[in-house]
């Protein structure tokens, strides 16, 4: 990958943590890599026992379609087996394991959009 493409994705990974500490998560871990991927972010939602697991999407078109669209089923599936790699790695329980996807559509001429999907997985 291109140096401006990783610097374009770690930046909106910054902006996700932002989000996400907005929403009153914590962050637990960031770029967390095994064999089988990577997860961007996972966070915790401690008064609800729920570990949060983020797959942050940053676009600076939409030429190829919404950041959002590139979270496609096998990528779904791999998070969800992802998840049980962290959670088990890190000896961590929780009730509940959510997988949230964050897309980011950068502007050329104002403040980027962020969506994020809840519970997706």
């Amino acid at each position: 990958m291109g140096t401006q493409h990783l610097q374009r994705g770690r930046w909106g990974e910054d902006l996700a943590v932002r989000h996400l500490e907005r929403l009153g998560l914590k962050v637990i871990d960031r770029n967390w890599r095994c064999r089988d991927g990577e997860i961007d972010i996972v966070a915790g939602d401690e008064p609800n026992d729920t570990i949060i697991i983020c797959e942050v999407k940053t676009r600076s078109s939409e030429d190829y379609g919404s950041p959002l669209a590139a979270v496609t089923p096998r990528k779904l599936r791999r998070l969800r087996g992802l998840a049980s790699e962290w959670m088990r790695t890190h000896d961590h329980r929780a009730r509940e394991v959510r997988i949230d996807v964050i897309g980011i559509l950068l502007s050329r001429t104002g403040a980027p959009s962020l969506e994020h999907l809840r519970g997706v997985a």
